[in-house]
């Protein structure tokens, strides 16, 4: 039976509903001062929870406020049954924002510390995101007297029918956490396409691979296109590789003499050069007696993909200072031509001619 409201009511009401913001903003001061410390640890994933205590607890203390204030008040139970009903609803919006950021969270501070999981791969946040979300949505109509039964059943027939309309997007996004998976491409790693595309892998989110050139600009690849293309990945196993240059020296070179001054130039490179490997062995392997020079190998080693091409550059030109140091001899390439008999015009020279017998010797730069 409904009493008329006093003042009583009202003064405790109001002392209820003050409580619950008082302890709200003492429990964000202390949440904050946790936040702080948080940030001197290295991982990150407290920083995570504390953020998202952050949101839900203070929210929680203004929900049991008020649910205390509106109890203390003489309603009847119609409106204290509706009141309720929102602050539950309001409260586990506010649980489920909460967890959803919480979870996702956890899972890319996990991701971004394991060098073999994707650091910065989208597709897992997004994926555990929605199905918070959708788990605290399925709460809410429960808790509103929503029967969800009827609503699983009619979402599993037409999920067929979605899934029938969007293969393509599905394809992909089956193919992305495949890809992740099994580990084969991670953000951060150098790839190469037998189409030709090659970078860093920028991201893998639900639909779509994006990868940085060398010039800086975005490649954008569908996951589906990704998977069944063949593919170069430069920092699996592991992310060190070895290159080969090639040089050649004159047929009077003492060998023994060229192995010797490249080997000390290839050390001193990996010592001194930014993304050489130190601990290297030095390797030159003579492997080809050419037209006008015996030809080897240099194999260097590099710390990953792209310093490749500051190793190569700094390793030319010492090797180039050096070998004239030591008057080691780098032949151009050199042809002999033989005319016996007929004019012949030279191309490099048109307007002259070349007498039957005479012999031309010419030298290609």
């Amino acid at each position: 039976m409904k009493r008329d409201l006093t003042m009583d009511d009202l003064v405790i009401a109001g002392i209820a509903l003050i409580a619950g913001l008082l302890a709200a903003f003492l429990l964000r001061m202390l949440l904050r001062w946790l936040g702080k410390h948080a940030d001197r640890t290295r991982w990150s994933g407290d920083d995570v929870i504390v953020d998202a205590l952050r949101t839900v607890v203070p929210a929680a203390a203004i929900a049991g406020g008020a649910a205390s204030a509106a109890a203390a008040l003489p309603l009847i139970s119609a409106v204290q049954h509706t009141v309720n009903q929102i602050l539950t609803v309001l409260l586990i919006f506010v649980v489920t924002v909460a967890a959803a950021r919480l979870v996702a969270g956890l899972v890319r501070s996990v991701t971004q510390s394991r060098s073999g999981v994707a650091g910065s791969a989208t597709i897992f946040v997004n994926i555990t995101r929605v199905l918070v979300l959708a788990i605290g949505f399925l709460v809410v109509l429960q808790t509103l007297g929503i029967s969800i039964a009827p609503m699983l059943t009619a979402l599993g027939v037409g999920g067929l029918a979605v899934a029938l309309a969007l293969q393509d997007t599905l394809a992909n996004l089956f193919a992305g956490i495949h890809i992740l998976a099994s580990k084969t491409v991670q953000p951060g790693d150098y790839i190469r396409l037998s189409s030709g595309e090659e970078g860093y892998v920028e991201d893998i989110n639900w639909r779509q691979t994006t990868v940085r050139a060398l010039s800086n600009n975005l490649v954008v690849i569908p996951n589906g296109e990704l998977a069944k293309t063949n593919m170069t990945n430069f920092m699996r196993p592991e992310q060190q590789l070895t290159i080969l240059v090639q040089v050649g020296v004159a047929y009077d070179s003492d060998l023994e003499h060229v192995e010797r001054v490249t080997i000390e130039v290839v050390a001193e490179v990996m010592t001194e050069i930014t993304g050489a490997v130190p601990d290297h062995e030095p390797l030159v392997r003579f492997h080809t007696f050419g037209d006008s020079r015996i030809g080897f190998t240099v194999i260097l080693g590099v710390g990953e993909f792209s310093d490749q091409f500051r190793i190569k550059h700094e390793f030319i030109k010492r090797l180039h200072r050096r070998y004239r140091e030591e008057g080691i001899r780098i032949p151009a390439p050199t042809r002999t031509v033989a005319l016996q008999q007929g004019t012949v015009v030279i191309p490099q020279q048109r307007g002259a001619e070349i007498e039957p017998g005479e012999v031309s010797s010419a030298r290609l730069d």
